[in-house]
């Protein structure tokens, strides 16, 4: 299988990059076809311009190069802290550049309205997210917004049928032997996940 993984944290030696790794390297050894794609590291630019918008638009070859990658993608990894409950700047801008219109989805009534339709090819998305907050306030203070956003707003709208999200936490108050515990249920979900 291609397998697309994204990687959106500023620090290559965080856990974050950890995960990456362990992703890449664990779908590495079990054949797959792996597409990775380090935001930071690749200088990335978030910024959708009015010029980029449009159906037609030249797109610059990293962008393009990513929109390729994810077209070509049988499973899409992407990996990155919880940020304000969000995903960082970097990857939201990665999502309006590279899900595209009449790429990533669909709209089929006039004017691009009606109920969108995903154009995918991939069928299973993980998302690996950290945080330092506690699970149990996570959820009873703010519901697990990235829980909705990727499953329900980004890859279902995509036509990506099976999502399975992990956060791991409190990173910060994590020791090696937890993270390394963490790292090792990663490896479990990816070979869940994607059937070499």
């Amino acid at each position: 299988m291609k397998i697309l993984v994204v990687l959106a944290h500023p620090n290559p030696a965080s856990f974050n990059g950890a995960i990456a790794q362990t992703v890449v390297q664990t779908l590495t050894a079990d054949g797959h076809e792996v597409r990775f794609h380090d935001l930071y590291a690749q200088g990335f630019d978030p910024v959708l311009t009015a010029a980029e918008i449009r159906k037609d638009a030249v797109l610059p070859p990293l962008v393009a190069q990513h929109i390729a990658d994810l077209v070509a993608a049988d499973g899409i990894v992407i990996v990155h802290p919880s940020w304000w409950g969000q995903p960082p700047a970097i990857l939201k801008g990665w999502l309006d550049r590279v899900l595209r219109l009449d790429i990533a989805y669909h709209l089929p009534g006039p004017a691009g309205s009606g109920t969108p339709q995903g154009l995918l090819r991939a069928a299973a998305a993980v998302v690996f997210t950290t945080s330092n907050t506690p699970p149990l306030r996570e959820i009873d203070l703010y519901g697990d917004p990235l829980q909705n956003i990727w499953e329900n707003c980004i890859f279902r709208v995509c036509g990506v049928t099976r999502f399975f999200r992990k956060n791991f936490a409190v990173i910060a108050m994590s020791t090696p032997a937890q993270r390394q515990l963490w790292l090792d249920e990663v490896v479990k979900i990816i070979r869940g996940s994607f059937t070499p």
